[in-house]
């Protein structure tokens, strides 16, 4: 019932997603009858492993997070999250309001055992052909060396079992690559990091900046919230002004038709899907503004990270790596 255009975009997008994917039983969350009217649209009310799970309410992309929290209790983000708490659900998959995805997730499912604050992390293309995985990209604007140390952690768990890559690069976003730039928290966060690494615990590779996120530099890039939202945002608005570029006249459009294939990795709507990871169950974040091809793309992210059993990998290793007694967490 989320984002800019609801069902809209998110049934097209769900009935797609599962006749491309066999193993695949989705639960559509919202309001019944609205839910039914645009699935007949599509001809697909009565298609297979398709269920419906009323939910009375809808938190409105403007809500409050306490509305979203102590008013509307049985909104379809909510009756969402609580299958995944439940069981009922690998994952929850939302296009709706972040600020209120991240409260009632956090409230209901709670955050892993060593975890302070839940993080966004997503995907961003390379010159490598392989993703740089980001966090966090909005969810903590203000962070303590310790919350850094933590997404580090929560990045290359999830990178890893994606991947299949046994022992991700690390890198952390920083004005310098030398360890003396960079703000007291970066400088600070980099010491731990770097004790980390000569334990033998993440393969943290050094401060980077914001060109390796494109290099494949680092296999995950760490940042705070402020930082990682104004480069996922400046990337969608590059991504949408070259396009728009290639609209102006004729050779810009042939030019365009000779440029397709690399002007898909450019396309944001490929890596759209974000997880919140730190949390007891899986939830994945869509952009509000999302297309039906862009929504299905946050389906399969959701569904990967299911496939993969991330959660349970990132319990086992947040627990093995996580500090039990942080000097830096201590002396906040």
């Amino acid at each position: 019932m989320g984002g800019d255009h609801g069902p809209s975009v998110t049934i097209p997008a769900a009935i797609s997603f599962l006749k491309k994917q066999a193993d695949v039983e989705l639960i559509l969350v919202g309001v019944e009858d609205v839910l039914r009217s645009e699935l007949k649209k599509h001809h697909a009310d009565k298609l297979p492993r398709l269920n419906i799970r009323n939910a009375t309410e809808v938190v409105t992309m403007d809500d409050p997070v306490e509305v979203a929290l102590r008013r509307k209790k049985d909104s379809s983000m909510r009756v969402a999250i609580e299958l995944v708490k439940d069981g009922s659900a690998n994952a929850c998959v939302s296009a709706g309001n972040t600020g209120a995805l991240m409260a009632v997730s956090r409230y209901v499912l709670k955050t892993m055992p060593g975890v302070d604050r839940p993080a966004i992390c997503s995907i961003m293309p390379n010159q490598k052909n392989g993703p740089t995985y980001m966090l966090d990209l909005g969810a903590n604007v203000d962070c303590e060396p310790h919350h850094l140390h933590q997404f580090a952690i929560m990045g290359s768990v999830l990178c890893s079992a994606i991947e299949g890559i046994e022992r991700p690069t690390i890198g952390l976003l920083n004005v310098g690559t030398e360890d003396i730039k960079g703000n007291e928290v970066v400088k600070a966060t980099g010491v731990l990091l770097r004790a980390d690494h000569e334990r033998g615990k993440l393969n943290f590779y050094g401060n980077v900046e914001g060109n390796d996120i494109f290099k494949g530099t680092a296999d995950v890039v760490v940042c705070d919230g402020f930082v990682g939202n104004v480069t996922l945002k400046a990337v969608e608005g590059l991504s949408r002004f070259v396009k728009s570029v290639f609209k102006q006249n004729v050779m810009s459009m042939l030019g365009a038709v000779l440029a397709r294939q690399a002007l898909k990795k450019l396309n944001p709507e490929r890596y759209n899907g974000a997880g919140l990871l730190g949390l007891k169950g899986l939830v994945f974040k869509s952009h509000g503004g999302a297309s039906a091809y862009a929504f299905e793309w946050a389906l399969k992210r959701a569904y990967e990270a299911a496939a993969h059993n991330v959660q349970e990998h990132l319990s086992a290793l947040i627990a093995e790596l996580m500090p039990t007694s942080d000097p830096e967490r201590q002396a906040h």
